[in-house]
């Protein structure tokens, strides 16, 4: 519905073409509209290493579904999802993992509350 982002899976790297046909497997089985990808820019706003290898692999997954493919600014997003499992005094079982899932929703949740306004 658009309304709130909750994390479906996480999915453990392995080797960028099963991870690329793991996203396009999701985007089927979902019926998804659009996919955000966070953008991990320096906290200036400049494009670092990291954010070029982000687009690069957002580039070869758009060639692989014509579902649209955008970036939402990640800074600090791990930071906001570590706060708010700390206040919500969540066990720090598989903490990696349970960041980024959460820092994901929190991404998405942005763009969902943008698109909106």
């Amino acid at each position: 519905m658009g309304i709130l982002a909750t994390p479906l899976t996480v999915i453990e790297r392995q080797d960028e073409r099963q991870d690329i046909q793991a996203i396009v497997d999701i985007i089927n089985q979902h019926q998804v509209k659009r996919v955000i990808i966070g953008l991990p820019r320096a906290m200036d706003g400049t494009i670092g290493e990291q954010a070029e290898k982000v687009t690069a692999f957002a580039g070869r997954l758009s060639h692989q579904t014509n579902v649209p493919v955008e970036f939402r600014d990640e800074r600090l997003t791990t930071v906001s999802a570590r706060r708010l499992m700390q206040a919500a005094s969540v066990r720090r079982t598989r903490k990696k993992t349970r960041d980024d899932a959460i820092a994901a929703a929190l991404i998405l949740q942005g763009y969902l509350d943008e698109i909106r306004e």
